[in-house]
Formats: structure tokens, C-alpha cells, sequence
């Protein structure tokens, strides 16, 4: 067997480098991925050199190489002692993986595919659909209920289509990019506005009848929360899921959160419990799990939402992309050739 791993060696520097299967030991799982999907927030921000990508580090310096690719499926190869909720041969979705023809995990991040119906494609969307997932458990959403959801990139368009699982209407759909609000639509949006649009938050009020209930913020930058706080019902709760990384920003707290009783929630992935869930928040693993279920039986449907599969070898190319497009498709990569 012979690995491939993608890294990022330095700034805007991409390699597709032989790196050593490590063998599983106690409580490690060993998968040969079938293909794994390319976070682009969260990557670009690797790729260039974000120095805070660690939301809970202190380093002021960027530190290379790095490598990326939390979300991913494949087939289990090898388990070490102890492990019990998989064997040899299982198909799996993985959490917090990397870009690699195989990747050694513990059992935890391992989470066994409950039907053959979930194709590897829509298996790999499974861990970074739990980053939306949690984020509207924790607004506590309510059937009937308005939302809007800021910002359109893969983690903006899974939002829009769980919310309309969860039972939220209308929902709004924000972003700049007319072919991100074409896709909104699509997955579940009943409204797709462009929030730079001449009387952007009184249209929003409108719709929703005076403002949204609960929005996701995932744009991770000030003028997003900014516009979604302009947005927002007496009372409303709002998750940041976009992770904010420059704090060159202020927003008017008496006048946007204070005076109409907002809630301001955390929504990193990271801040969720790890062993026990509990209403509004779930583990991961029972959140990967729900999202199978929604996925058997009809609710919810990931992969029409991928627009591009590339093999590993055309790694370069891809980033190259990433770090010049301002408006990056939802795109994997196939293992099945490594």
C-alpha cells in the first residue's frame, strides 16, 4: 500500500507528497478514503498563512506545513485493539481526517455508514453538515419559525437545506453572488437576497413579518454580523458559525443586541460536548448519525450539493483556485486511483 497526503508547505504552497501508512494501535482505526471534501473557509485561510486558525491557540506566527481535510469517507483496513464499533471492510464517514489515501484515527472520529444507500460522496459532507447542524440546535429553533442564513458557501447552503428539514420559514438566503443565491434557492431558500442591495434589512423585515427568528451568520466577517443584527426580530437568536478571525470591527451592541434582547451564540464546532449529548447540544457522532437518518429516509439530500470531483493529483490546481476565486464551489477529491 502506498500513501498520499496533500500539504500545505508554505504559504499558497501545495504538494501531493508520499507520506508513511501509520499502522493503527489501541483504539485507532485504519481507512482507505474514497474521497474527502475540501472545506474552503477553513482551508483558505490555511493556505494563505491565517496565523489564528486554531480558535483556541495562542500563536502569533503561522506555522507550516499544514494539512487539512476534516471531512471524508472510505473503507475501514485495519482496526487496533479495542475498537468495537467497526471492523474490516465497514464503510465510514470520518471526522477531523486530512487530504490522504489513508488516515489512522481514533474510533471516535470513526462513524460506521448505517446504509449502502449513503453513497462515499454524500458520506464525506457528513461530519462538516454537524458544523450547521449545531449551530441551529443551538438557537433552539422552533417549527414556523423565520431564519436567515448569511453568507452561501458549503457550510451556508447545508444550513439552508437543514433548516428547511427542521421545519424554519421563510428562510432567507444572503450573499453577494447571484449563482450562490440561484443555489439557495434550490436547496430550500424562499428567499435569496444580495445584502448589498438598496434596502437590504428592510426587505428581510418584510418577508419575515418583522424580522428573522434565528440566522446563521457564516461569513465570519463584521459587516455579516453587522447586516444580520440589522435583520433580526425583537428577542432573536443569532449563531456565529463563521469563524471571525480579524476583529478590526465593531457593531453597535445597545442599539443591536442590548435594546432587542439578541442572543449572540457560539457556534464553533469545537464548543460541543464530547461523550454525552444533551438538548441543543450533541456530540458529533450523534449528529453524523442524525444526518444519516435524515439522509435514508428522504429528509435531506448532501450530495447534489457537490459541483466538482477532482483526483488528488490535481491538488495544485485546485488551491491555486481557492486562493484567487472569490467565489469557491463545493469540491472533493478521489482517493480510488491512490
Amino acid at each position: 500500500m502506498k500513501n498520499k497526503i496533500i500539504g500545505f508547505m508554505a504559504p499558497g504552497e501545495v504538494e501531493l507528497k508520499d507520506w508513511p501508512i501509520e499502522e493503527p494501535g489501541t483504539g485507532e482505526v485504519l481507512v482507505k478514503l474514497a474521497c474527502s471534501t475540501i472545506s474552503s473557509g477553513t482551508e483558505r485561510a490555511n493556505l494563505i498563512g491565517e496565523v489564528n486558525v486554531d480558535v483556541f491557540g495562542q500563536d502569533t506566527v503561522a506555522h507550516f506545513p499544514r494539512y487539512c481535510g476534516y471531512s471524508s469517507a472510505g473503507t475501514v483496513v485495519k482496526v487496533g485493539a479495542g475498537v468495537c464499533s467497526v471492523q474490516p471492510g465497514d464503510r465510514v464517514a470520518l471526522s477531523w481526517s486530512v487530504h490522504a489515501a489513508y488516515c489512522t484515527l481514533p474510533e471516535s472520529n470513526v462513524h460506521k455508514l448505517i446504509s449502502d444507500t449513503i453513497s462515499f460522496r454524500e458520506a464525506a459532507l457528513l461530519h462538516i453538515s454537524t458544523f450547521p447542524l449545531a449551530a441551529i440546535r443551538k438557537c433552539r429553533l422552533e417549527l414556523g419559525e423565520s431564519a436567515l442564513v448569511m453568507g452561501l458557501g458549503v457550510l451556508g447552503i447545508m444550513a439552508v437545506s437543514l433548516l428547511k428539514t427542521a421545519g424554519a420559514v421563510p428562510i432567507v438566503a444572503v450573499d453577494p453572488v447571484a449563482e450562490r443565491r440561484e443555489k439557495a434557492l434550490k436547496f430550500g431558500a424562499d428567499y435569496a437576497l444580495d445584502p448589498f442591495a438598496e434596502g437590504f434589512a428592510e426587505k428581510v423585515r418584510a418577508v419575515t413579518d418583522g424580522g428573522a427568528n434565528v440566522a446563521i451568520e457564516v461569513t465570519g466577517n463584521g459587516g455579516g454580523l453587522n447586516g444580520a443584527l440589522d435583520c433580526m426580530r425583537k428577542y432573536g437568536r443569532v449563531a456565529l458559525l463563521g469563524c471571525t478571525r480579524h476583529s478590526d470591527f465593531s457593531v453597535d451592541y445597545y442599539k443591536k443586541v442590548h435594546g432587542p434582547g439578541i442572543t449572540l451564540i457560539g457556534a464553533h464546532t469545537l464548543a460541543r460536548p464530547e461523550v454525552e449529548s444533551y438538548p441543543g447540544y450533541w456530540t458529533t457522532h450523534d449528529d453524523v448519525m442524525a444526518v444519516q437518518r435524515l439522509i435514508v429516509h428522504g429528509r435531506l439530500n448532501l450530495e447534489r450539493m457537490i459541483d466538482e470531483v477532482h483526483s488528488s493529483a490535481q491538488a495544485v490546481g485546485v488551491y491555486r483556485r481557492l486562493a484567487n476565486e472569490t467565489s469557491f464551489p463545493l469540491v472533493q477529491f478521489d482517493w480510488s486511483e491512490v
